[in-house]
């Protein structure tokens, strides 16, 4: 009997098409089944490291086993296993070729869902059936978490599923549901995901570690982690809300006339959740509209830009490896989407000096902060050279924009003139007011905040004038009180604090005085007591005794209620007792208070208490 034999590679096996074909009858019953030991291998090997590809690949090859035992269909493994330099060579097609070779000694039809091992099998006069991968996933069930206004779902075993709902900047975690997310209802999602035809050139594997993979379906960054790079298995899935153009961003014609004739070494900087890619989207479009190539590097390829922007991704894990390549294609523009490691920086700066327009998207939380992430890993004179142009996003607008120069100059602050050194001016592109000035002193790379330290010292004038307008006061008034206190209200009021028995010299009869005072110093006078109170001072003895300072007064103040005052300031009230004397312990706050006072000789003072209404005042 002559007996149909079909060996598997990894690729329809992952796909699950043969499961259905044997459903189907495609595959009939006078047929074997051979699967190579070297798939086996390759899918524990990734079912190992929690990489879904090689879950999925052993269910498949659990339900091809039960299918081909109810149908009387035979099924072996058969083949060599792959050696450590095959798994090392397995991305260049090193176990393709084990495969090959087995199909090819077993005189069997290669199945494959994978189009170059399908011709490079007919190449070698092998049989093979090409199986494209037609299932059809029209909703996930993620997306039933979605609204119009999500920004991201977070999907976590153990606990309630929550979205950010809002915008960029403007937005709220809320709680979907009470149902706390299984593991199961995870795997579920995470097997729609990874089932879905990977064919489909809008999905794109851009991680794909041991615990962790991101995936890049359309509109969707699908992040997945678990243990053992986790503690629990979770999902992250994030999709753009708004797609905007830049006109609408309401851009003054100075700063569009920027973008568009000067600005080539452009940084788009905020903090998380700004909106930095909603903008480096539409620079995309801008740009493109104008008749410009634009490329993009991205990793992942998130991007909501038009058709005719290539997005690439790390050539072969590396940004810089893909730096030739770019070059030989001549974009006049290209968007680096996140840019956070040394190597990314060197990128950015050698695409710049190659003569590229670069538009780079970096995380900062001010700024000035955007600046200071290339100081040290590029040469401080060559940064204006590479940046230009800074725009800074809070909550989805833009809240900054810096123009940056280089120029040779004696730092603000210094001098002399053999002190000039070059030096990067940024300056707010708004006014054109100098804000910052970087320069190396010594070893160090300094960052001046010139437009503050000019404030701070606009602040020490005002403060400057504020002290002689009180020097001037105090020389009219002081033949009234030479001890008075002034204090500045405002550019037309002052307060003086004297002694309560001057106020009736500085106020005169009918207030004549105080008006002649008024006209003088062109302000208004308000006159107040040192201490605001109502009795008479009292004259008294002070002295330590054991553990306790004493205050003696007169026998006749004996039972009157007093207020003590230290410099002005009020500290406690007591009654003076039998004795005429007030005790108050040293080891008191007071008492430590008091002790000062007589130490460093003090103005020390006792005032009566009076009673209005039986209330003490």
């Amino acid at each position: 009997m002559n007996i149909k034999k079909y060996v598997l590679d990894t690729s329809v096996i992952i796909d699950k098409e043969i499961s259905k074909m044997l459903q189907i009858g495609k595959i009939v019953e006078d047929s074997e089944i051979i699967i190579p030991r070297a798939v086996l291998d390759e899918l524990q090997a990734q079912a190992s490291t929690s990489r879904d590809q090689g879950l999925v690949g052993l269910q498949e090859i659990h339900d091809i086993r039960e299918v081909c035992n109810n149908k009387g269909i035979k099924i072996k493994f058969s083949g060599e296993r792959p050696h450590y330099d095959d798994i090392l060579l397995a991305k260049h097609g090193r176990i393709d070729s084990i495969i090959n070779e087995l199909a090819f000694k077993e005189n069997a039809i290669l199945i494959t869902g994978d189009y170059v091992q399908h011709l490079a099998a007919q190449a070698q006069g092998i049989d093979s059936v090409f199986v494209k991968y037609n299932n059809k996933i029209t909703h996930f069930k993620f997306e039933k978490f979605f609204s119009d206004k999500t920004m991201s779902i977070h999907l976590k075993e153990g606990v309630c599923p929550y979205a950010k709902i809002g915008g960029p900047g403007k937005f709220e975690l809320k709680r979907l549901d009470e149902k706390i997310i299984t593991n199961d209802y995870l795997k579920e999602i995470i097997k729609e995901i990874y089932e879905y035809n990977p064919l489909n050139t809008n999905k794109f594997y851009e991680i794909n570690r041991e615990g962790a993979a991101v995936i890049q379906y359309e509109k969707y960054r699908i992040t997945i982690t678990r243990s053992p790079f986790s503690d629990s298995t979770e999902i992250t899935i994030v999709r753009p809300i708004v797609q905007l153009s830049l006109d609408d961003y309401n851009l003054n014609e100075k700063l569009v006339r920027r973008l568009e004739e000067k600005a080539e070494g452009i940084v788009i900087a905020g903090p998380p959740g700004s909106g930095k890619s909603t903008i480096a989207s539409s620079l995309a479009e801008y740009y493109t509209k104008k008749g410009k190539i634009v490329k993009t590097f991205e990793s992942p390829r998130d991007l909501q830009v038009p058709k005719e922007v290539t997005q690439y991704s790390p050539l072969e894990g590396s940004f810089e490896n893909a730096v030739d390549l770019l070059l030989l294609v001549r974009p006049d523009y290209t968007i680096f989407d996140e840019i956070r490691r040394i190597k990314d920086f060197n990128v950015y700066a050698d695409l710049r000096l190659s003569g590229v327009g670069m538009i780079g998207v970096i995380h900062a939380n001010s700024p000035i902060d955007a600046v200071q992430r290339f100081i040290g890993k590029i040469e401080l004179g060559m940064i204006p050279h590479i940046i230009d142009t800074i725009i800074f996003l809070k909550d989805g607008n833009i809240n900054k924009v810096y123009e940056l120069k280089l120029t040779v100059k004696v730092p603000s602050g210094m001098v002399e003139e053999d002190l000039s050194r070059p030096l990067v001016e940024i300056f707010d592109f708004e006014n054109g007011e100098l804000e910052y000035e970087i320069y190396t002193y010594g070893d160090e790379n300094i960052v001046v905040p010139v437009k503050e330290l000019a404030e701070k010292k606009r602040t020490n004038v005002s403060s400057n004038i504020t002290r002689l307008a009180e020097s001037k006061i105090k020389d009219v008034v002081r033949r009234f009180d030479p001890s008075a206190d002034i204090q500045i209200i405002s550019d037309n009021k002052v307060r003086i604090k004297v002694e309560k028995e001057i106020i009736p010299k500085i106020i005169g009869r009918n207030g004549s005085t105080v008006s002649e005072l008024e006209d003088l110093l062109g302000l208004r006078i308000d006159i107040e007591p040192k201490i605001p109170v109502l009795g008479r001072e009292i004259d008294f003895q002070i002295n330590e005794s054991g553990s306790s300072i004493v205050i003696i007064a007169d026998k006749k103040e004996v039972g009157s209620n007093v207020g003590i005052y230290i410099n002005n300031e009020f500290l406690l009230s007591s009654q003076i007792g039998r004795k005429s004397r007030i005790k108050v312990d040293k080891r008191s706050e007071n008492g430590k208070k008091l002790l000062n006072a007589i130490l460093t000789s003090s103005d020390i003072k006792l005032f009566q208490n009076r009673m209005i209404n039986n209330k003490e005042i």
